[in-house]
C-alpha cells in the first residue's frame, strides 16, 4: 500500500515537472519575439543616433558656407567676439584676476592667527569676508547681469541673420542643395497631405499663431527638461536626452522656418526620427553639461550658431531615409517627445475663451 501510494507521488511530481516544463518553454517562445523585436528597435534607435551625432559633428560645412558668405562670417564673429570674448573673457577675469585681488587687499588669514589673537580680529575678517561678497555681487548686479540680458537678445536677433545669410550661401552653391531639400520636403509628406496656409492676411494670421504656438511648446518643455533633473538616480540622464532634443528642435527650426513647415509637420518628422535627432543634439549637450551655467551659456552662445549652421545643410530626410532602407521589417515607430507639454498647454489654453481654443487647433493642423 505504501509503494503504491509512492509510486503515485511519483507519478505526480513526474506530470507536475513535465507541465512546468512546457509552461516555461510556451513562456520563451512568446518572448523570443518581443526580444528580437526590441533588439531590432535598439539596434535601429542606435544606428538613426549615430547617424545625427555625426551629421551635428560635420562643423566643416560651416568653414564652407562661411567662405561664401561675407556677411555670415562678420555675423558669426561678431557673435563669437560678443559671447566668447567679452561675456566668458569677463568670467574669466572675475575668477582669475578680481576674486584674487579682493583676496589679496581683503585677507582672510584665519589659520595664521592664535586662538589668543582670535576674539579681536574675528570682527575685522567677517567684516573683511562681508565686504568681498558684496563687491563681488555687485560686479554681478552691474555687469555680468545686464551683459546676459544683452548678450541673449543680440545673440537671438544674430542667429536669424545667421540662419538668413546660411541659406543664401546655400543657393549661390547651386540648384542643387535648396531643391533637393525641397524634394526631400515632398518626399517627408508620404500620403499624409498636410494643408496650405491660405494666401494674404489670414496666411499671416495663421503663421503667427503657430510662432506663439511653438514659443509657448518650447518654453513649456524647457520646464520640462529642468524638473526632469530633479530625479534621483535616472534624473541626469533624463536631463541629458531632453536637453539633446530641445538643442536639435532649436537648431532645426530655422530650416523648417525657410522651408515653410506647418508646426504640425515639424513635430510629426521631429518624433518620428526622434533618434536622429537625440543624437543630433548630444553634441551641443556635451559641450555645456559639465559647466556652471554661466559657462554654459556663453560656450552655447558661441556654438549654436554653428549648429543651427549645420543642421541647414544637413539633409536630414535623406540620411534617415538611407538609413531606413537598410531596414527589413517594422520601422523604429514614432515617440511622443512633446506629448506631456502639449496636453499641459492645452490645459492652460482652455482657460482661455473659446475663440482662442480653436484659433489654435486651427494654427496646429495647419
Amino acid at each position: 500500500m505504501s509503494l503504491s501510494r509512492f509510486r503515485v507521488k511519483r507519478l505526480a511530481e513526474s506530470v507536475l515537472f513535465f507541465l512546468s516544463q512546457i509552461t516555461n518553454q510556451k513562456k520563451t517562445e512568446d518572448i523570443k519575439p518581443l526580444l528580437k523585436i526590441t533588439r531590432t528597435k535598439l539596434t535601429q534607435a542606435s544606428l538613426l543616433w549615430a547617424d545625427g551625432f555625426r551629421e551635428a559633428c560635420c562643423l566643416h560645412r560651416v568653414i564652407v558656407l562661411c567662405r561664401r558668405s561675407r556677411k555670415l562670417l562678420i555675423r558669426t564673429g561678431q557673435c563669437f567676439l560678443l559671447n566668447g570674448f567679452i561675456f566668458l573673457g569677463s568670467l574669466f577675469v572675475l575668477n582669475s584676476v578680481v576674486i584674487p585681488m579682493l583676496q589679496w587687499v581683503l585677507p582672510d588669514q584665519r589659520s595664521r592667527i592664535s586662538y589668543e589673537e582670535m576674539p579681536a580680529f574675528d570682527g575685522v575678517l567677517k567684516f573683511y569676508s562681508f565686504l568681498r561678497g558684496l563687491l563681488v555681487q555687485l560686479f554681478y548686479v552691474f555687469w555680468f547681469y545686464p551683459l546676459y540680458v544683452f548678450s541673449f537678445i543680440l545673440s537671438n536677433l544674430w542667429y536669424n541673420d545667421i540662419a538668413n545669410h546660411g541659406f543664401a550661401a546655400m543657393r549661390r552653391s547651386g540648384p542643387s542643395v535648396v531643391e533637393s531639400s525641397k524634394q526631400n520636403d515632398a518626399r517627408t509628406s508620404g500620403s499624409k497631405m498636410h494643408a496650405a496656409r491660405p494666401a494674404g492676411l489670414g496666411g499671416i494670421m495663421i503663421g503667427m499663431g503657430e510662432q506663439v504656438y511653438s514659443v509657448l511648446l518650447l518654453s513649456f518643455f524647457f520646464f520640462e527638461v529642468y524638473a526632469t533633473g530633479f530625479i534621483p538616480y535616472v534624473g541626469k540622464a533624463l536631463n541629458f536626452l531632453l536637453l539633446s532634443w530641445m538643442y536639435a528642435y532649436y537648431c532645426f527650426e530655422y530650416k523648417w522656418n525657410f522651408s515653410e513647415w506647418s508646426l504640425e509637420k515639424r513635430l510629426d518628422f521631429f518624433e518620428t526620427n526622434w533618434a536622429f535627432f537625440a543624437g543630433f543634439g548630444s553634441p551641443c549637450v556635451l559641450a555645456i553639461f559639465f559647466f556652471s551655467p554661466l559657462v554654459s551659456y556663453g560656450v552655447m552662445a558661441i556654438l549654436f550658431p554653428l549648429f543651427v549652421l549645420t543642421a541647414a545643410s544637413t539633409e536630414a530626410e535623406q540620411v534617415i531615409s538611407t538609413q531606413k532602407r537598410k531596414w527589413s521589417g517594422a520601422e523604429l515607430g514614432r515617440l511622443p517627445v512633446f506629448y506631456a507639454v502639449d496636453t499641459l498647454l492645452m490645459r492652460v489654453l482652455s482657460l482661455f475663451p473659446l475663440e482662442s481654443r480653436e484659433q489654435v487647433q486651427d494654427n496646429k493642423s495647419l
